[in-house]
């Protein structure tokens, strides 16, 4: 990720949609990766580096006392978005949240969500890793501002 890891002086980190743990195994936090993809978080266990979950997010994302155990996020949702997991966000205890997308729609979509419930957009950047593609990926980092009354 850019700007030295927007997770990376937490204590505890959540890496949501975790994949093979591209994000999780960078951090030096205590990480507990989630991934629904049975075959990727098996290969993550096999490092012994974070905890990991087995899970469907879509069907049953981490509730917000569950994210109240971490003090920052990482998101990586497939294409899709991460609706129901933004939904749990909101309202939630996390200070931070660092989100990779690989589609800009679904991005705006869950991020005017986090803004509504509280959070502020510290930054965005574009990043262009497929070279001769018009494929970009979006990394932003949200911090909590207050809940809304």
């Amino acid at each position: 990720m850019t700007r030295a890891h927007e997770c990376a002086d937490a204590s505890s980190v959540i890496d949501l949609f975790c994949g093979l743990g591209t994000f999780a195994l960078a951090l030096p936090a205590k990480v507990h990766a989630v991934e629904g993809a049975r075959d990727a978080i098996l290969a993550l266990a096999a490092t012994r580096r974070v905890t990991v979950e087995h899970r469907d997010l879509f069907r049953r994302p981490l509730a917000r006392d569950e994210l109240a155990r971490s003090d920052a996020v990482v998101l990586d949702p497939p294409r899709a978005g991460a609706r129901e997991q933004i939904a749990q966000l909101v309202g939630s205890s996390v200070a931070r949240i660092a989100y990779v997308s690989c589609n800009p729609a679904t991005f705006a979509r869950d991020a005017a969500v986090l803004v509504r419930g509280g959070y502020r957009l510290d930054w965005v950047q574009p990043v262009g890793q497929f070279r001769w593609s018009t494929h970009v990926e979006l990394v932003g980092a949200f911090v909590i501002n207050e809940i809304p009354q």
